[in-house]
This record gives C-alpha cells, structure tokens and sequence, in this order.
C-alpha cells in the first residue's frame, strides 16, 4: 500500500488530528492544485472537478472536522475515494 493509499485511508475516517499538509497532499494526488486567495481562504482546482473552497486552518494546521467532511463529500461524489 503507497503512502497515499494510507492517507486517503486515514482521511475516511474524518480524524481530529489531520493536519493542513495531509490535505493538501491528498487533493493534489486526486488532481487538484492550491490556488491561494487572500488572507487564509484557499481553492482547490482541477480539470474537470468541482471547485473546494476552504480556509488554511491558522495559528494551528489542524483542519476543523467540518471541512474533511466536506471535502470528503465532493472527493466522494467525483468518484475519488
């Protein structure tokens, strides 16, 4: 199993400690690239994929609940995971 296979695994199971750079990583193995907007708003883009709008967590990188699932949703949706 690759180090993204255990990601995305890890993922699934919407953890309270995932951090920003697991998600990042993650989304760019799924085809998406950062687009950074202002202040801590950033989007993530690909051909043909639906657009993810989220907030860099900050001063900590842990990313709030709320947003995996989100992002977990549309990854879903797309066929992704």
């Amino acid at each position: 199993m690759s180090g993204t296979d255990k990601l995305a695994r890890r993922f699934k199971a919407v953890p309270a400690d995932f951090i920003w750079d697991e998600l990042v990583r993650l989304l760019e193995s799924k085809g998406y690239g950062e687009e950074k907007g202002k202040g801590s708003r950033r989007k993530f883009k690909g051909k043909n994929l639906p657009t993810i709008n989220l907030h860099e967590p900050h001063p900590g990188k842990i990313v709030k609940r709320y947003a995996l699932r989100y992002v977990h949703e549309t990854l879903e949706s797309e066929g992704l995971i």
